[in-house]
């Protein structure tokens, strides 16, 4: 069984069993002074009213805890199952609240009765009075210093209950902080292997950016070394080209020796030897 299944499980029985705490102490208080016993079940109706108090906080923070764990079910079915659950308890905590109020009414009434019949009997006289009178006052103290204990223990006791409650909140803020952390975790280690990636491809840029660079001046410069040559060249036969025409026309040299030299060819490269 999944945790939290089984944490909506052990709240549904310390409901039932803090609803059932809530039931008694209310029909306590319903029967305050059916006794006939006014004065000392007036003093019982205080602490049995803590009681009463401390079992509405229970059932109170039981709500607040499932509806917390309501949306942390693993199926969709339980979900609904449980804040139906949810609905059916609040409505429960309100009929209970609605029934203790009608029980202190009818312990008010109740013990204003007691206490009128034992008015009656105390201003009768004889001695059965006075022995009730004195068993009275000594029942009163009594009862006033269990009450006192018992205030100071009811006390106590929600005061620890809050801290076991602030205790429980705290944890599970760390445990939230701590789910926090591990995912911002996993995140910044995601993020860092991108950005190592990312390095590396700036860096294949860069590299690639340097050998462009390094292709592109060199492609340049051999452009530039094939104009120039192209230019020098173009240059040289325009140059010979003049000092043809101006032979010509000087009349130096005549256009047939140019063809007659032309289709001979060029000298063999030891005339020079065969002069000699």
């Amino acid at each position: 069984m999944d945790e939290v299944t089984q944490a909506v499980e052990n709240l549904k029985s310390e409901w039932s069993q803090a609803v059932a705490q809530l039931e008694v102490c209310i029909a306590a208080i319903e029967s305050c002074g059916k006794m006939g016993k006014g004065t000392e079940e007036a003093m019982s109706l205080p602490r049995l009213n803590g009681s009463a108090q401390d079992a509405l906080q229970l059932l109170n923070a039981l709500q607040c805890r499932l509806d917390l764990l309501a949306e942390q079910l693993p199926t969709f079915e339980e979900v609904q199952s449980g804040q139906a659950t949810l609905g059916s308890w609040k409505e429960q905590y309100q009929r209970l609240r609605a029934t203790l109020r009608s029980a202190n009414l009818q312990a008010k009434v109740n013990i204003g009765k007691a206490a009128q019949e034992e008015r009656e009997l105390l201003l009768g006289g004889g001695e059965e009075s006075t022995i009730r009178r004195r068993n009275l006052q000594t029942k009163a103290g009594m009862t006033s210093a269990a009450e006192s204990i018992t205030e100071s223990l009811r006390r106590s006791r929600q005061l620890m209950v809050q801290e076991a409650e602030r205790s429980a909140n705290t944890l599970s803020t760390f445990d939230e902080s701590t789910s926090v952390l591990r995912m911002a975790e996993g995140e910044y280690q995601g993020h860092r292997s991108l950005l190592m990636c990312t390095r590396g491809m700036l860096s294949t840029m860069q590299r690639q950016d340097v050998l462009d660079r390094i292709i592109l001046t060199i492609g340049f410069l051999v452009f530039s070394l094939a104009v120039l040559y192209v230019v020098s060249r173009r240059i040289g036969l325009l140059t010979l080209q003049r000092k043809l025409a101006d032979a010509i026309r000087s009349g130096s040299v005549s256009a047939g020796d140019i063809l007659a030299k032309v289709q001979e060819g060029p000298a063999p490269t030891n005339a020079p030897y065969d002069e000699l």
